[in-house]
C-alpha cells in the first residue's frame, strides 16, 4: 500500500492537478494565470473538480478585443470614465485588443466598481465562453520532457511550454473545455482539448469509485497541494464522520443565486485552504488500487478558536465533500459509461 501511496504524490505518477484560467494564451510576454483550482484527472482525458469557482467573478479582465470593448463597454461610460478605461485598456491595433496596464491602485478600485455599475459580466464562465479567457491543466517537472519522453514534448511548443527557473520547474499546458457544471453538488467536469491522444493517455489517472462509504472506512485519504505551495502534493488521512442533507446559497448577482444541496460528506482531517475540487480517495485491500470517491467542496463551519481568541483567529476543523453517487448516472452518461 505504502507505494500506491507514494504514487499519487509522485510527479511522474500523480493523477492531480490544477486548471488556472489564462489570458492571452498564445502570448507568452503577455499571458496572466488566474482562478486556480485542484482537479484530478479519471482517464481518457476528463477532469474533476468543483463547479463553484465558475460563477465567481473576476472581477476585471486582463485584456478584451477591441470589438466587444466598443460594443458593450464605452456606449454605457460618461467622458471622465471613458478617458480612464483608454488610459488603463490601451489599444494594441496589431492585435485589435486592449490589454491591461493600471499603474494606480485606485484606479484599479475604481474600474472594478464601474464594470460592477455597468453590470459587465467577467464570472469566469463567461470569460471562458467569450474566449477572454480559457482555462489550461497545468503539468509540471523538474526536467524539461514530458513524463520524461521525448516523444510526447514535441507536441508542446511556445504557447504551451515554458521553464520556470525560480521554481525549477518546467510546466506544461494543456487546455480543457467545460463538459457540464454540476452547481448544485458542487463538481465540474472537463475534458482535454486540442492535445495528441498520446500526450492524454499518459498523463496519469484514478478510477472512480461511486458508491456511499461507511463512516468506519479506515484506509481514507485527501488528495490535495502540499500545504506550503501548491507546486507539491499531499495525501493525508481523512475520517468521515457524518452525512448531512445539505444546504447552502452560493451568491451570483449576475445570473442569480443558487443553492448548494443534496448528500455530502462532513469530513475530519486537514485540508488546505485552496483545496477545493482535491479528490478524496479509498483504498481497496482486494484490488490494490486507490480510487476517487468524492470532491472537496466547502470548509464547514465547525470551528476552533486558538487561546480563547475569537477575532480573526478561526480555524476550520471540517471540510464538507461531495460523493462521486450524487451524479454517478450524470457521469456515467457524459463517459458514455454504463457503470463505475
Amino acid at each position: 500500500m505504502l507505494t500506491k501511496q507514494l504514487e499519487l504524490t509522485g510527479e511522474q505518477t500523480s493523477p492531480l492537478f490544477r486548471i488556472m484560467w489564462i489570458h492571452n494564451n498564445n502570448e507568452p510576454q503577455r499571458r496572466y494565470y488566474d482562478n486556480n483550482i485542484c482537479a484530478f484527472h479519471i482517464g481518457n482525458g476528463f477532469i474533476l473538480s468543483v463547479a463553484h469557482n465558475l460563477r465567481a467573478e473576476a472581477q476585471i479582465f486582463k485584456s478584451i478585443d477591441q470589438s466587444i470593448y466598443t460594443t458593450e463597454i464605452l456606449p454605457r461610460l460618461n467622458a471622465e470614465q471613458i478617458a480612464l478605461f483608454n488610459k488603463c485598456y490601451p489599444l494594441d491595433a496589431s492585435t485589435n485588443k486592449r490589454y491591461v496596464n493600471i499603474i494606480d491602485q485606485q484606479d484599479y478600485h475604481t474600474i472594478v466598481e464601474i464594470l460592477k455599475q455597468i453590470n459587465f459580466d467577467t464570472r469566469w464562465l463567461t470569460l471562458m465562453q467569450r474566449n477572454i479567457c480559457k482555462p489550461y491543466m497545468l503539468v509540471q517537472f523538474k526536467n524539461n520532457q514530458f513524463y520524461n519522453d521525448v516523444s510526447l514534448t514535441k507536441h508542446f511548443n511556445a504557447d504551451t511550454y515554458f521553464s520556470e527557473p525560480s521554481i525549477n520547474r518546467h510546466t506544461f499546458l494543456v487546455e480543457v473545455e467545460l463538459v457540464e457544471a454540476f452547481y448544485n453538488e458542487d463538481i465540474a467536469l472537463y475534458k482535454m482539448v486540442n492535445a495528441n491522444q498520446d500526450v492524454i493517455n499518459r498523463i496519469p489517472s484514478i478510477e472512480v469509485d461511486s458508491s456511499v462509504l461507511n463512516d468506519n472506512e479506515s484506509n481514507y485519504y485527501c488528495l490535495q497541494s502540499s500545504p506550503s505551495s501548491e507546486i507539491g502534493k499531499l495525501l493525508n488521512k481523512a475520517q468521515i464522520e457524518g452525512y448531512l442533507e445539505h444546504f447552502n446559497v452560493f451568491q451570483d448577482r449576475i445570473g442569480g443565486n443558487y443553492t448548494f444541496e443534496g448528500m455530502r460528506y462532513l469530513i475530519k482531517g486537514y485540508f488546505r485552504f485552496g483545496s477545493s475540487g482535491a479528490p478524496y480517495v479509498s483504498y481497496n485491500k482486494e484490488t490494490q488500487k486507490f480510487k476517487v470517491n468524492a470532491v472537496q467542496s466547502e470548509a464547514c463551519p465547525i470551528q476552533l478558536s486558538i487561546d480563547n481568541k475569537r477575532d480573526g483567529n478561526f480555524q476550520y476543523v471540517n471540510a464538507l465533500a461531495t460523493s462521486l453517487s450524487v451524479i454517478k448516472e450524470r457521469l456515467d452518461k457524459q463517459l458514455g459509461a454504463t457503470t463505475f
